[in-house]
């Protein structure tokens, strides 16, 4: 009787242990979120560009899962980061301009993973993602601000460039990993390069065929801005992964948005959808779990909060806007045969702290979808700002949009129709946030990055 006893009990603790490690929770590998400011997708090698600009980059994204057809929510830097980190649009997290803080409060992912155990680290390197303008500072437990250049024709300290920003981050993942063992961090890294005014980096002109460094075209600077970056991220690579190695470490690397270098007669980002503006490079790379390889259906930065959390095994929120890719990157679902991503173009900054009436509705520009795939992708663009402006264009046959397929006076989509009332009820609703808080200094630094038109 006693030996049955015992067993009873033995098998009794066998099988709570066994509940126990099931039910507890499991151990995550920490994320690395890496983005770069005013990266077009189309000047990486990994997105078929002719010259060597992104060595590190390339590496990264050829060993993940590449997205052919990234785009950003909104092509100013302020308002895509906040998109990212909340996956909610511009109008409903508020920050749908330069210097217009976000709605206090909000769910974010990392919010999601502090609650989870993780450490949360920011290191920021543009002005306008400073936590006392955009205001997402208390989402994290680390919020570096690195401002330690004069990059603006040495007229301010108003940003980092990448070798600041790789110093900062380098010094906190050693630290960390001397600290903590088994604790997982997310991090994001924000490098400002290659943001104009486009500095000429002579050590990278020979690799890149440039051969005269008089009078160097804008175009040819960018890619040396692009070579410098990826050499910065290149050392956060390596530091990153040797000290997190194999399954341990997870990257999502995207850019905020693109540029226009001259298409469309158009110089800089943010007032129009072109896709210079929209397109982005975007992968995610996590080794030995996700198979590399590349998804062609439309994706946008909104689907990074909801892909991660489900690449964790971790419950997604209601609030999230966005697609979460992870059954299909963990080959448990096939990739959406067509899809519609929305967008955004808002005025770049707001003028003076006195700009506060319905400073949200008055900076709409114009408002877009792209939708389908492959040989059925198209896109539609109505300008707002100038007797509702109407543009359709195949992607396909025409991806650098010369061919308006639109009639004259045609009126937009229903789709598009409801995705502008969408917006414009979400900007109304979104007058009762604070005003901006901008000082001088601040006007400054957004006048100098030319944010204020």
């Amino acid at each position: 009787m006693i030996q049955r006893l015992l067993l009873g009990l033995a098998l009794f603790l066998a099988s709570s242990s066994g509940l126990t490690a099931a039910t507890a929770a499991p151990r995550y590998p920490s994320v690395l979120v890496v983005t770069i400011d005013t990266l077009r997708a189309d000047r990486l090698g990994a997105y078929g560009y002719g010259r060597e600009t992104s060595p590190y980059l390339d590496r990264l994204i050829e060993a993940g899962v590449r997205f052919d057809q990234a785009r950003c929510v909104e092509p100013l830097t302020a308002p895509s980061m906040a998109s990212m980190l909340t996956s909610l649009y511009p109008h409903d997290h508020g920050a749908t301009r330069n210097g217009l803080g976000a709605r206090p409060g909000l769910p974010s992912l990392p919010r999601i993973l502090q609650e989870r155990g993780f450490r949360t680290a920011a290191f920021i390197s543009n002005w306008t993602l400073r936590d006392k303008l955009l205001g997402m500072g208390d989402h994290f437990d680390d919020f570096f601000e690195i401002f330690t250049r004069k990059r603006y024709f040495g007229l301010m300290n108003s940003e980092a460039n990448g070798d600041d920003v790789t110093d900062a981050a380098v010094e906190w993942l050693e630290d960390y990993a001397g600290k903590y063992k088994s604790r997982p961090f997310f991090a994001w890294v924000h490098y400002s390069d290659p943001h104009n005014p486009y500095i000429l980096h002579k050590e990278y002109a020979e690799r890149l065929g440039i051969r005269e460094l008089r009078d160097v075209p804008a175009s040819d600077r960018y890619d040396t801005e692009v070579a410098f970056a990826d050499d910065a991220v290149g050392r956060l690579l390596k530091t990153a992964e040797r000290l997190f190695p194999g399954q341990r470490l997870l990257i999502v690397f995207a850019a905020d948005h693109g540029e226009n270098l001259g298409e469309h007669g158009y110089w800089g980002h943010g007032r129009f959808l072109w896709e210079e503006n929209l397109r982005i490079p975007f992968s995610i790379t996590w080794p030995e779990r996700i198979a590399p390889g590349n998804l062609a259906p439309p994706a946008s930065l909104l689907d990074v909060a909801p892909t991660l959390v489900g690449l964790l095994g971790l419950p997604t929120l209601e609030t999230f806007r966005g697609f979460d890719w992870s059954p299909v990157l963990l080959g448990q679902a096939e990739p959406p045969g067509r899809r519609t991503t929305y967008h955004q173009a808002h005025r770049g900054a707001v003028h003076s702290p006195k700009d506060t009436e319905k400073v949200r509705r008055r900076g709409l520009l114009e408002v877009g979808i792209v939708e389908g795939s492959g040989e059925k992708l198209e896109k539609e663009v109505l300008r707002v700002k100038s007797g509702e402006k109407h543009a359709h264009y195949s992607l396909h046959t025409d991806p650098a949009e010369q061919r308006n397929l639109s009639r004259p006076n045609a009126d937009p989509s229903e789709a598009l129709a409801q995705w502008l009332e969408t917006v414009r009820q979400g900007l109304q609703a979104a007058d009762d946030l604070p005003p901006p808080s901008l000082d001088e200094e601040s006007m400054d630094k957004l006048r100098a990055l030319g944010y204020l038109d």
